[in-house]
């Protein structure tokens, strides 16, 4: 909840500022509100020809317009990532409070510029679902399932998953139809061929934001260590002075971001890349094209 007023800078709008990841070849990809028809009336000088409805034209022998309205608003659907994946992070704070955070900055600026908010929370097992509405009330409930979930997460957890990325894909698709804006908050670990379908159907009909929230250190590994890392369950030494090992964990991960980039540029929607190195509320700043930070 605060940081609701220190957000105030950002929006989710089409126009962004020129420094914004949003903006330029790849971003104003976000269409914003759609178009609602009104009527037709008589061209008026200073009416933009774009408008001018031809057949209208040809048929009464005088040129007519046709004159939208934009939506009063669209709903916004952010998919909250919380699996025990995401309970990981060297620098700073873990990925799980990265897009938790995220997704909060996200949904006060949706809901000050006028627009229905909702979500989906997901861990491994537990998901809560938020369909959009222009609520206070109903913004609290949805951060407060952000934050249940948040804090549920635990090292010694075992790895059980019925809730599957794949899933959440499906039920955003189910929620939201056309003209809706759809955040994604994770660190995408499991997708596969099935997540590009629904990605792209999601990004057809909607303008989509993937947040993806990475740690520094699993680019590369401290050098002269010997790890052991454990899930709760099993574990396993990982030795850093093995010049293959940090190749090897390094290209399964650039394999992931690989991938998602690839589908960035087939379908047209923008990457938003956060890291548990810094506080989201800077980073968010920097990428959306505000200077400052705390």
């Amino acid at each position: 909840m605060r940081l609701g007023a220190r957000s105030r800078a950002l929006s989710l709008l089409p126009r962004q500022p020129a420094r914004s990841i949003l903006n330029g070849r790849h971003a104003s990809r976000l269409r914003g509100r759609g178009l609602n028809f009104e009527e037709l009336r008589n061209y008026m000088p200073g009416d933009d020809i774009r408008t001018i409805d031809w057949k209208v034209t040809a048929r009464t022998g005088e040129p007519h317009v046709r004159i939208y309205t934009e939506e009063r608003d669209r709903p916004a659907l952010l998919l909250v990532d919380q699996r025990v994946s995401m309970f990981f992070g060297t620098q700073v704070y873990m990925k799980s409070v990265i897009a938790a955070e995220a997704a909060a900055i996200a949904a006060h600026c949706i809901l000050r510029q006028g627009d229905r908010v909702g979500g989906v929370v997901f861990g491994d097992t537990d998901l809560a679902e938020h369909r959009p509405q222009r609520r206070a009330a109903a913004l609290s409930q949805f951060l407060s399932s952000v934050g249940a979930l948040n804090v549920s997460l635990r090292a010694d957890m075992r790895r059980e998953p019925t809730v599957f990325l794949n899933d959440v894909l499906n039920q955003a698709a189910r929620i939201v139809h056309t003209n809706a804006l759809v955040c994604v908050f994770s660190d995408f670990d499991g997708i596969d061929d099935a997540s590009e379908t629904r990605l792209r159907r999601l990004a057809r009909a909607n303008d989509l934001i993937l947040f993806q929230v990475s740690d520094p250190s699993a680019q590369q590994l401290a050098p002269g260590l010997k790890l052991t890392v454990s899930d709760g369950n099993e574990q396993i030494e990982l030795d850093s002075t093995d010049p293959g090992l940090s190749q090897r964990i390094r290209n399964t991960l650039d394999d992931r971001l690989a991938r998602l980039k690839d589908w960035s540029r087939r379908y047209g929607f923008p990457i938003v890349p956060l890291t548990t190195a810094e506080p989201t509320l800077d980073q968010m700043l920097r990428l959306f094209g505000h200077r400052g930070g705390r």
